[in-house]
Parts: structure tokens; sequence; C-alpha cells
């Protein structure tokens, strides 16, 4: 017996010993693993610390979550506006499964609940909790959850999810530490990565900024250096549909540049102040944006130019001067809205282009006068200069008639003094064409109305008519004559290039005495008996009306020669 108990009591040390010893590897396994998940941890705060894209760093920090708590799946949803998710990037699934799951979420349920309420939140089992909606078809079944917020400068920018823990185990206290302590982490990270972004962000807004301003200044068309502007704010911005409409008066727009998606339905249409974006812009005197453009109150006149899209900014172009315009950008519907950092630039950036477009009509102004100043000076000289030396050099050869006997002679000389006059005639009228410098804004004279036609012409005629004119056209002919007389020559030149076949055509036009007089004449096959005359009807109805007449006749070297005659003036009754 005695030996027994002796047995018994050897037995039982070594026992509590192996328990102590068991007991201390277990410990010594645990500070193992809570020294390797440090040094995970660590890495992974280092890790998510060296990027600097947006999109990488929150890519790289949802990967790193799921890999430090060992889940299955991980999600990180950034918060917008209507505390819903902007963004949602879930690691985990392939992009097969992705598809045949649909829509992301949007924040309403269970990973609502976190927007709601930012604080850490453990489940067991996920489905049970009050807030949770179930999921969608072809969704793998999820069981175990882990959400942690996001904070960015003390406000909630998104938040971590994380579901099915590997082994079918749940979430522990220590996981939600490690998970909290990467959030904290990510949320430096994420700042650094916007700062990043915001400065390269404004050197891409300046060098654009410098591109257009030096291709105004540097005498490209206006219209060019907009589509840039245009181009440019689309790419820094990521807008499917950039517009440029300027302001016209009285409280109009009138869009000049559309580029993108649906940019042909804001094209060709003046546009009022009231029910629109950019009238709202400009009633305000900043910019202005919405969420949905299609859904936006304000937006009221001929919304269905919208189709497609949703947010949409829209900023003055103006100057201390005034306003020039409005730029408008907008994405495709369902796309984020625009962020602060992204419109902050563009009123500078709008502003800028404002004033480069200032400078660019002063600069035209400047042309301008410089032009008007030739002109006057070239007016000056042929007056002062070449007339009075053809006055002199005709007078000349009047006196010298009476010493000519020759009768042949003495008809060449009559025939040379007519044409000095002729000369000096077209001088004259070229001297008034000069002068006559139109007002800003003002509808082209008639001179300006004729020439543009004969050029015009010249497209189907296959050359250029050649055009002269003589008297006081700009003054005398009354305004509401300039339309027949243009749609007169037009018609004219339209049925030489139809029917004549011809290799040259002039046009006269002269006001002399209270008489309009339009000459067409061409060399081309002349006028065909029995042709079609339902054109030479309209110009002869046009100079019944104003009492006048229309001849049409053989030119004297060949060809058809139009002579259309009407009064103007006080003596015309046009």
């Amino acid at each position: 017996m005695g030996g027994e108990r002796a047995q018994e009591a050897g037995e039982l040390p070594r026992l509590r010993l192996d328990e102590l010893l068991d007991e201390l590897q277990a410990r010594i396994g645990a500070v193992r693993g809570t020294r390797d998940r440090l040094h995970s941890l660590l890495e992974a705060v280092l890790s998510v610390g060296r990027e600097l894209a947006l999109g990488q760093v929150l890519q790289r920090i949802v990967e790193t979550a799921v890999a430090l708590v060992d889940a299955g799946y991980g999600a990180l949803g950034v918060i917008g506006q209507g505390k819903l998710l902007d963004e949602f990037l879930p690691v985990g699934m392939s992009e097969e499964l992705r598809a045949q799951i649909g829509d992301l979420p949007s924040g309403h349920g269970l990973l609502g609940e976190l927007i709601r309420n930012p604080e850490p939140l453990r489940l067991a089992e996920l489905a049970e909790h009050p807030a949770s909606s179930g999921f969608p078809a072809n969704h793998p079944p999820m069981h175990s959850f882990l959400g942690v917020p996001i904070r960015v400068r003390d406000k909630v920018f998104g938040n971590l999810y994380l579901t099915e823990k590997h082994g079918g185990a749940e979430f522990d206290a220590e996981d939600e530490s490690v998970l909290s302590t990467l959030a904290v982490a990510a949320g430096i990270a994420i700042e650094n990565a916007r700062l990043y972004e915001e400065a390269r962000l404004r050197e891409r807004w300046l060098e654009a900024s410098a591109e257009f301003t030096n291709g105004l200044l540097s005498g490209t068309p206006e219209i060019q250096v907009l589509a840039l502007m245009v181009e440019r704010a689309q790419e820094i911005t990521s807008a499917e549909l950039g517009v440029v409409e300027l302001v016209e008066e009285p409280r109009g727009l009138r869009p000049v540049i559309a580029l993108g998606q649906g940019a042909e339905a804001h094209r060709d249409v003046v546009l009022p102040y009231e029910g629109t974006l950019a009238g709202a812009a400009l009633e305000a005197g900043a910019l202005v944006e919405t969420g949905d453009v299609r859904k936006d109150p304000r937006v009221v006149f001929r919304p269905e130019r919208w189709d497609g899209l949703g947010p949409t900014v829209a900023v003055p172009m103006g100057t201390r001067d005034g306003v020039r315009g409005v730029l408008l950008l907008a994405r495709g519907a369902g796309r984020p809205a625009f962020g602060a950092s992204e419109t902050a630039p563009l009123a500078g950036f709008a502003g800028q282009a404002a004033l480069a477009l200032e400078l660019a009509d002063r600069r035209r102004d400047a042309e301008r006068v410089s032009l008007l100043a030739d002109r006057d000076r070239i007016a000056r000289d042929l007056h002062d200069l070449a007339i009075q030396r053809l006055f002199a050099t005709g007078m000349t050869l009047q006196s010298a008639q009476r010493f000519v006997t020759h009768p042949e002679a003495s008809e060449r000389l009559v025939r040379a003094v007519d044409d000095l006059d002729t000369t000096i005639k077209i001088i004259r009228s070229t001297i008034f064409g000069l002068r006559d410098h139109e007002a800003p804004g003002a509808a082209p004279g008639l001179r300006v109305r004729i020439v543009r036609a004969a050029e015009e012409a010249a497209q189907v005629l296959g050359f250029t008519p050649a055009v002269r004119m003589e008297g006081l056209i700009d003054t005398d002919v009354p305004r509401a004559v300039c339309e027949d007389v243009v749609a007169v020559l037009v018609e004219a030149l339209s049925n030489v290039a139809r029917h004549a076949r011809a290799a040259r055509a002039e046009v006269s036009l002269v006001v002399h005495k209270g008489t309009l007089t339009l000459v067409v004449e061409d060399d081309g096959v002349g006028c065909e008996d029995g042709g079609r005359r339902s054109g030479l009807q309209n110009l002869a109805e046009r100079a019944e009306r104003l009492d006048g007449e229309l001849v049409v006749g053989a030119a004297d070297g060949g060809g058809t020669r139009l002579r259309w005659r009407i009064p103007v003036g006080a003596s015309g009754s046009a």
C-alpha cells in the first residue's frame, strides 16, 4: 500500500509539469502568432503608404485587409453624396461572378448600417442582423462579417467590409483590432493620395490654361482654341460631354462648341437663361452642379438634350468687364459626381479662358484699326495722287486733240479720254468703298454683299467673276432694295453656271442719278430659244415691282448680257 501511494505521488507532479509545459508552449505559440501578425500589420501599413494614385491605394487597402484577417471576401465602399456608396471595390470574386450578380451595392441594408453608425461591427451570422436585406441572385453564401469605418481628418471616407473567415471560424476581437489599426493607416494613405492627386490636377489645369492662352494670343482661330479648351477639360475631369455656350443679348446663350456624348443635341440652338443649367450659373454668378441633370428642377428647357448623362457642372466664363459664356461638363448617367478637388480649379480655368478671349478681341480690334488706317491712307493717296495725275493726263490729251488732223488718231484720243474718265470713276468708287467703314455688329453693306456673292458663285462657275462698282452704292440704295439686288445677282450668276458654259463673266453695279443698273455679262453660248425662263421671269417680276425693267440679250463679243435697272434714291419709288 505504501509503495502504491509513493508511485501516485510521483506521477502527480509529472502530470502537472506536462500541463504547465503544454500551457507554456501554447502561450509561446500565441506570442509568436501575435508577433507574426504584428509584423504582417506593420508590413500592411507600409504597403498601403507606398502608393500615390488613389485608385491603387484603395485597391491595396482592401487586398491587405483580406489577407490580414484571413477572410474569403472583402470590399471597400467609398461614401458619396446622399450617404450612399459612390464606389465599391470587391476582392475575392471573379469577373464572371461579378457580372452574374449585376449592379454593385449602393449602401442599403447591412452595408448602410456602417454608414449610418460608423463604428466597428462584428457578426457571427450576418443574415441575423436586423438591417440585413439578403443577397441578390448568384451571390455566394456569406456568414461571418466584420466591418470598420475609414476616417480621413475626422470625416468618414468609407468602410471596409470582410466576410467568410477561412475555416468557418468567426472574426474575433483581435481581428477587429488589427482591421481598425489598418483603417487608421488607410485614412492617412488616402489623404496623402488625395493631396498628390490635387497637386497633379492643379498642374494639369495650369498646363491646359497655358496651352489655349498661347493659342489665342498667337492668332489661332477662336473656335479651334475653344475646342482645345473643351477637350482638355474633358480629359482632366473624365467628362463624357463638354459644351461652351456664349452669351447673346438679350438673355440668350448660343452653343459654339459641343464635344462628346450627345453633342449633336447641343448644337445649332439658341438657349434662354431660364430653364437651363448654364442660365442658373449665370444668374448665380458662380459654379453650379447637379448629381443628375436629367432630374434637376432647374433644367426644364429641352431636357431631352441631356439623355444618357448624369452629374453635370456649369461655370461662368467671365472677367471684370462681364461674362462671355458658360463652360459645361457632364458625365454619363450613374457615374460619380464631380468632386470638390475637380471643380475647385474650374472657376479659375474658365475665368482665364474668358480673359484670353478678351485679349484676342483687343488684338483683333487693334488689327482692325490698323487696317482701317491703311485703307484711309490708300484712299487719300489715290485721291491726292492717282486721280490728279489722271485728270492732268486727260486734260493734256483733250488739249492735244486740236492739233491732230487725222480722223482715226482723233477718234483714238477721244476713246483714251473716255477711258480715263471711266478709270477715274472706278477709282472714286474704290475710294468710297475704302472709306465706308462698317460699324461693329452692323449688317454688311451692299458693296460687301455683292463681292461675297461673286466669290461664292466661283465655286459653281469654276472661276471668279470680275466685279466693277460705281457710285454711292451704300448710301443711295435703300436697305429694302439691297435684298432684291443681291437676289438678282445670285440668280443671274446661277443661270450662267447652269446654262452658259462660260469661261468668263463680268458683274457691273452702277448707281447714277437715281438709277441702279446691274449688268451680268458672260462669254458663253448665249440665250437659247425656247429655253426655261422661270429664273428670268422672277427677275423681271422683281424689276416690275420696283418700277424697273429687265433686258436680256446678246453681248457684244458673244454670250449673254443681262441688264436689271430700277430707280433708287429720292427719285425712285423703292
